[in-house]
């Protein structure tokens, strides 16, 4: 495995700028997520750092060489893509294989054999490995897509999205499945995704893109507890961080300049109150805890609270601030 880093990536498609003088290190080892939306450059970041696109400016180095003159295959990395783009005509187990049959790699058939199974066991796929692929299920061809890629063993793994067309209940199961085998092989990966779940449950540490540029770059407690601005602010947590006019609730200690509270679970305190300064609107039931729809003053706010909390719609209710965020006119974070 290999320390991977971007110094000052740039592309752009005409007139819109993909990825905006980009700078960043994925170290040897490390599970690096880029998290943000549709359009924010996280799928052109991995085609560059793979060859698949030029950048317009800056360097890319993977183990410490600059690979801007390598086409994709002399980069030695390997790329798991959002659909599974496996071999109908072909059993697993020749997927798999597949990448090691190449003639640049020269790989006897013993050590191609004992390669597949040992990533088939690693994936949970041994008992598949007759099979064709388009006799699989979703999460199994999945499987077989990313030990396609495991079976390479290059110096970084990109991977774009790979979970996204799976189910909750699969999603869940290869989140958990994906971060393991990471961490058995030691592997350097750099991961994309909207999702925030995948990011804080599988990062080491999560980039959060925006429009090309990259904003925030830390674990995931640093980026939850700590957000450089607004954007970054919203990216985490569920449910989403309330913002509030500074004047709103009572507890808060605004430094100079701030106009815009940022108030998450932890950062509210409840207390039933006949006389409140809140009424509860409605309450979401999602078993081990509920979402409380909350209006103040004609703002809306949404909150967990414990299931065995004594409140109805209607009830009045006490909302006290507690060490919130608070953020400038530019949206920027003020400490």
């Amino acid at each position: 495995m290999a320390e991977v880093v971007l110094h000052g990536i740039g592309k752009t498609f005409g007139d819109t700028v993909a990825v905006d003088d980009l700078s960043l290190t994925v170290r040897d080892g490390e599970f690096v997520v880029l998290l943000g939306p549709t359009g924010a450059g996280k799928t052109t970041t991995l085609r560059l750092i793979a060859g698949l696109e030029r950048p317009d400016c800056g360097r890319i180095a993977i183990g410490g060489r600059d690979v801007g003159a390598h086409s994709p295959a002399d980069r030695d990395v390997a790329f798991v893509f959002q659909q599974y783009s496996l071999y109908p005509h072909l059993s697993v187990y020749d997927n798999l294989a597949f990448p090691l049959r190449s003639p640049a790699r020269r790989l006897g058939a013993e050590e191609i054999d004992r390669r597949v199974r040992e990533v088939a066991r690693m994936v949970r796929i041994e008992h598949k490995l007759q099979n064709r692929s388009t006799r699989l299920s979703g999460g199994e061809m999945q499987r077989v897509a990313i030990g396609r890629a495991l079976v390479r063993r290059p110096a970084i793994y990109l991977m774009d999205e790979p979970l996204s067309s799976l189910d909750a209940k699969l999603r869940a199961e290869l989140r958990l499945e994906l971060k393991r085998i990471q961490k058995e092989l030691s592997s350097t990966l750099l991961y994309v995704t909207h999702d925030q779940v995948e990011a804080m449950t599988m990062a080491d540490r999560i980039g959060i893109l925006s429009e090309g540029k990259l904003v925030q770059i830390g674990t995931p407690r640093e980026i939850y507890a700590d957000p450089a601005n607004l954007h970054v602010a919203a990216r985490l947590g569920q449910p989403h961080i309330n913002l509030l006019p500074i004047d709103l609730l009572p507890g808060a200690t605004p430094p100079s300049g701030a106009l815009t509270i940022g108030a998450r679970t932890e950062h509210l305190e409840i207390a039933t109150n006949a006389r409140g300064n809140a009424e509860v609107d409605w309450i979401e039931h999602l078993g081990d805890q509920n979402h409380l729809h909350i209006r103040v003053k004609g703002h809306k706010l949404v909150t967990l609270a414990d299931p065995h909390l004594s409140i109805k719609p209607g009830d009045q209710i006490s909302l006290t601030l507690r060490q919130p965020l608070y953020f400038g006119s530019e949206g920027e974070r003020l400490r």
